[in-house]
């Protein structure tokens, strides 16, 4: 719902890694409650690790073509209580409005969405709740950015909320990008998730284009090289290799059927991954590729465990 003078949204979309151990969730809902009850409160994730901004923007960015149009509240502000920034920055004219620090969390969606429109520093006191600290504020999801989103789909215009800021000032988000090395495409685990998949910085019309020419596609994690298989879905990816399969946010995840490739190939958040089509000579000689555990019947004389075989199966 796009905003209207004295009308304002009817969702907040809130995103943070606040966790649930603890009552600052609860707390958010409370205060956007008191302000504002005709709103619906949409839990994006709170699972966040703590203060790993790149992982909020990100997960932030995954979300957001499937959000409500309305008021988008994230908070992953280790900053918090420093001179950095808290802003709201409207995108898409005015469908939408970000609240919360301007450490980089909110930038993959703002670039996502063709960039701000405007932006403010959330610096009137009257649309805040007073700190209990003397010396400042450790809890602003509470005090300052859930009282500014609360506001918001009450009608109150983003211009009331404070000063204007120049949208070219805002923090940047820092978001690595694949790169070539040679034959190597040589690209970053951006994110696991909770089946262990990998998503890497690859579009995959690089992995396609591989793929195109016939030969094996191989992934080195550190010394592992595993055969690739480019798979439409998890479930289709061959034992004994590592699938290369497009995810639900459009990039390349390393992903094993039914089990977890980060702990499989060691994997987590920032590790190199190297993608490459094996040589016809690697080919011939058959390159190392380490397979599922296989158990034998005892009758034929084998036994289970590890196997080692060519690169082509």
């Amino acid at each position: 719902m796009k905003s209207v003078a004295g009308r304002g949204y009817d969702t907040i979309s809130f995103l943070s890694d606040y966790g649930h151990g603890d009552e600052f969730v609860g707390v958010v809902h409370s205060v956007i409650a008191a302000i504002a009850p005709h709103v619906r409160v949409v839990d994006v994730t709170h699972g966040i690790a703590p203060c790993n901004v790149r992982a909020g923007g990100l997960a932030l960015a995954r979300a957001a073509q499937y959000l409500l149009p309305g008021v988008v509240l994230a908070v992953v502000d280790p900053g918090v209580g420093t001179d950095r920034r808290p802003v709201a920055v409207e995108v898409g004219d005015g469908a939408s409005v970000l609240v919360g620090p301007d450490n980089g969390l909110l930038a993959p969606v703002v670039a996502l969405v063709g960039g701000a429109g405007r932006a403010v520093e959330l610096a009137n006191t009257d649309y805040r709740l007073e700190s209990p600290g003397e010396l400042g504020s450790t809890f602003d999801g509470r005090d300052v950015f859930a009282p500014a989103a609360a506001h918001l789909c009450c009608g109150v215009p983003l211009s009331d909320l404070g000063p204007a800021v120049d949208v070219a000032t805002l923090t940047p988000g820092m978001l690595p990008v694949s790169r070539r090395d040679g034959d190597d495409l040589v690209a970053e685990v951006l994110w696991v998730d909770r089946f262990g998949n990998c998503q890497l910085n690859v579009d995959p019309a690089e992995v396609d284009e591989m793929a195109a020419t016939g030969a094996l596609l191989q992934v080195t994690v550190g010394e592992d090289l595993r055969t690739a298989e480019r798979a439409r879905a998890y479930a289709d990816v061959p034992p004994g290799r590592v699938g290369l399969v497009t995810d639900s946010s459009g990039l390349v995840s390393l992903a094993l059927p039914q089990r977890s490739a980060a702990d499989e190939l060691g994997l987590h958040e920032g590790s190199e991954v190297r993608v490459a089509t094996a040589a016809a000579s690697d080919r011939r000689a058959g390159s190392r590729t380490v397979v599922t555990p296989v158990g034998l019947n005892p009758r034929s004389g084998g036994s289970a465990g590890s196997q080692e075989q060519g690169g082509q199966p």
